[in-house]
């Protein structure tokens, strides 16, 4: 019971050395601006903003919204014949890590939206006009 008590131990000790590491790196990359807006919006850290920005890369080659969650697979499937239409469910098509990702942090909005002292945190040094787009939703 020791030995894994230890196991757990130094595997959590290296997690939060590759956190930091991680969070180091971030801060002197390029999409950093992009990555700390979008942690403002809730249920997305550090880790899912670092993921989803290097999978998309640069989201300004998506001129509209729905271009982005076409690219995502996040649109319907549709069934048509006719005067019939049917709106399934999602395609799942495109990159899989990046929807992954999104899908993880949108699990926080089954919950109450109440502002944490780590939310407001992530949140400072944001433009007004990014954090009121993210509370509109």
């Amino acid at each position: 019971m020791q030995e894994a008590i230890s196991t757990i131990t130094e595997m959590l000790k290296c997690l939060k050395r590759l956190d930091n590491k991680l969070t180091h790196q971030v801060k002197s990359w390029r999409f950093y601006s992009v990555v700390k807006a979008i942690q403002a919006t809730r249920g997305i850290r550090l880790l899912v903003a670092t993921g989803v920005i290097a999978e998309l890369v640069d989201l300004s080659r998506f001129d509209h919204p729905r271009k982005l969650m076409s690219y995502l697979g996040l649109v319907p499937s549709e069934y048509s014949s006719g005067e019939k239409r049917h709106l399934g469910a999602i395609t799942k098509c495109g990159n899989r890590r990046a929807r992954r990702l999104l899908v993880e942090g949108v699990h926080s909005y089954k919950h109450n939206d109440n502002i944490s002292k780590e939310m407001l945190l992530r949140q400072e040094g944001l433009s007004k006009e990014i954090i009121e787009m993210v509370w509109q939703s």
